[in-house]
């Protein structure tokens, strides 16, 4: 295991790689705003065949780098960072906020070389209590396993992502799988700070059922269930691809 030799990055050595599908409403608060907290900070975002307004999002958005791609998580990740020219890559979901001083704190990690990537600590935008019990909960299996999801905001030296091979093409479970290779690389760094994402799958399908069926599926996948049958079991009747 060794990690990467080099300077520090900049701010400017960033790129933020959003996948989204029929995330309009999201971009158009999530793409000013981290405009205006980071204006040196590449953005790029990936549709997956969007079939809201996510174009019309584009349009206003010109210092934004846009593509297609075909849809699916890990392809659309993978796609952006192609496309990306930074050195380090923040994947961020749409309905997912960085707190103030995400990517100096992300800089700060990748000081030492032996750090290869990381993720925030993650909370979620409803009150609720049983939603801080499951963001506590989240972080800590993060800290005790070294495994990240994408609510996170997981970050990555770009040498090391190509090395690893990018997120697997995978229907679900991509993210644990990559941080699953990362970690043979080097030390994947945990943030203290927050993140801020969606709670309306959880609000949706109700907080208990959504942690007891994420623990099954993670313990179908680890027993050697396949990813797509995972992702029909998870989206059930929305599980397009």
């Amino acid at each position: 295991m060794s990690g990467p030799i080099g300077p520090a990055p900049t701010i400017a050595a960033f790129s933020v790689v959003v996948p989204a599908l029929d995330e309009a409403a999201n971009l158009a608060w999530l793409l000013p705003d981290l405009r205006a907290r980071w204006p040196a900070a590449e953005i790029v975002v990936v549709d997956g065949g969007s079939a809201d307004g996510t174009r019309e999002v584009q349009a206003a958005r010109p210092d934004v780098a846009w593509l297609r791609a075909a849809r699916g998580r890990a392809r659309q990740m993978n796609a952006g960072a192609r496309r990306a020219g930074g050195d380090v890559l923040l994947f961020l979901h749409a309905d997912t906020r960085l707190p103030d001083g995400a990517l100096e704190a992300i800089a700060a990690a990748l000081r030492d070389p032996a750090v290869v990537g990381g993720r925030f600590d993650v909370r979620f935008d409803h009150p609720r209590p049983i939603m801080r019990v499951v963001a506590w909960l989240m972080n800590q299996r993060s800290r005790l396993t070294g495994i990240s999801t994408g609510d996170q905001g997981i970050f990555v030296r770009r040498a090391i992502f190509e090395a690893v091979g990018g997120y697997p093409d995978i229907a679900l479970m991509e993210d644990i799988e990559l941080t699953r290779r990362l970690k043979r690389r080097g030390r994947l760094a945990a943030l203290p700070l927050r993140v801020t994402t969606a709670a309306r799958k959880w609000e949706r399908d109700g907080a208990v059922r959504t942690i007891l069926l994420m623990w099954a599926l993670r313990f179908l996948h680890w027993a050697g269930v396949g990813p797509t049958r995972l992702h029909r079991w998870y989206y059930g009747r929305d599980a397009g691809g």
